[in-house]
């Protein structure tokens, strides 16, 4: 993990996913490649792999720094804010 992420380390409680879908690109219809979960307030969205990278909106949008991958078998973090990367 890179130990300089203050906003990884401040994630106490993973915010698990709440299902297997983006959020946002259900409202509209789109589609997704992979999931992340914001380790703020909880939301699923796709990732910037995906067309809409409504992740990388959310954080914008939002500030909130660190997501979790949602995908099976997946357990890392990442912090928009630092360009930092860390597992759990």
């Amino acid at each position: 993990m890179d130990e300089s992420c203050e906003h990884i380390k401040q994630v106490t409680e993973i915010k698990e996913p709440n299902g297997y879908v983006c959020e946002e690109c259900v409202k509209v219809g789109g589609s997704w490649l992979h999931l992340r979960t914001c380790q703020t307030c909880g939301a699923t969205l796709c990732c910037d792999s995906s067309p809409a990278k409504h992740a990388s909106a959310h954080y914008h949008a939002t500030q909130h720094p660190v997501v979790i991958s949602a995908e099976p078998g997946e357990q890392w973090f990442w912090c928009f804010k630092d360009e930092a990367f860390g597992e759990y």
